[in-house]
């Protein structure tokens, strides 16, 4: 399945397309969530929700 079937999957709440969507940015997640040198969780799963926002909001 390429990246824009993945999408379309995941706008229409398909819980694997969304998860293998994470599991691809999640090294990018993970960088962003590391302030001052330190993992912040909560920031961790706060970018996860606004990324799943995000794909719910996209438009293709």
């Amino acid at each position: 399945m390429n990246f824009k079937e993945l999408l379309l999957s995941a706008k229409e709440n398909s819980q694997e397309a969304v998860g293998q969507i994470l599991l691809m940015y999640r090294p990018f997640l993970v960088k962003e969530a590391i302030v001052d040198g330190i993992f912040d969780e909560d920031l961790y799963q706060e970018l996860c929700v606004t990324f799943m926002n995000c794909i719910r909001k996209f438009r293709i």
